[in-house]
Formats: structure tokens, C-alpha cells, sequence
């Protein structure tokens, strides 16, 4: 039995959310829980919710083994980016890219 959660949107590159995503990728729940928990970058912090959403909808699809899950897949897409200007010498302006990412968590039961 599978069980996914997507995050969409999410204010941070694709390419920084995947050295992220790459930790974890194949570890069981609790393991990857740990090491996103020991991780700086802030994209641990996001991808740790929406692991632990997984879980959360696992348990409600009426998986009794919790402790069974793993991240069976987990990938990050790139998102559209937010494009602003800000002002610059002699009455230019320069583009400012804000990029965005949409990731999502599959979990399965070993």
C-alpha cells in the first residue's frame, strides 16, 4: 500500500531541494525524520512536513505498521518562477528570479 503527499509551490529552488531529497531517497520513515532533523539547509524543514504528512496519510488510508514505511519515491520538479524588479544605477532595472519547486513524497511498506 502507498501513500503520497505533494507540496506545490514551495519558495525554494529545485536544484537546493534536491541535495535534500537526496539523503533520504530509499531510508525508512523514522531514519529520514532524523537525518532532516540534523540537516541546515531549509529545505530539510520542508520536506520533513510533508514526509511527516505522508505518514499521516498513511495512518488514515488504515495502515496499522507505521514503523514498516519507507520513502519508496521522492522527487523535486521544478516551478514557475516569480519574476520581480528591483532598481539599479542611471535609472535601470535589473530582473530578480524567485524561484519555486513543487515536491512530492511516495512512501511504501517494506
Amino acid at each position: 500500500m502507498e501513500s503520497s503527499a505533494k507540496l506545490r509551490y514551495a519558495r525554494l529552488s529545485a536544484q537546493k531541494a534536491r541535495l535534500v531529497v537526496d539523503l533520504v531517497r530509499g531510508r525508512n520513515v523514522q531514519d529520514a525524520l532524523t537525518v532532516l532533523k540534523y540537516s541546515p539547509q531549509k529545505a530539510a524543514g520542508i520536506v520533513s512536513k510533508l514526509v511527516a504528512s505522508a505518514v499521516a496519510n498513511a495512518e488514515q488510508k488504515g495502515v496499522s505498521d507505521v514503523d514498516r514505511l519507507y520513502v519508496k519515491q521522492i522527487f523535486v520538479n521544478q516551478g514557475p518562477a516569480l519574476k520581480r524588479f528591483i532598481p539599479r544605477a542611471m535609472g535601470r532595472a535589473s530582473r530578480i528570479r524567485k524561484p519555486t519547486s513543487h515536491i512530492t513524497v511516495v512512501l511504501g511498506l517494506k
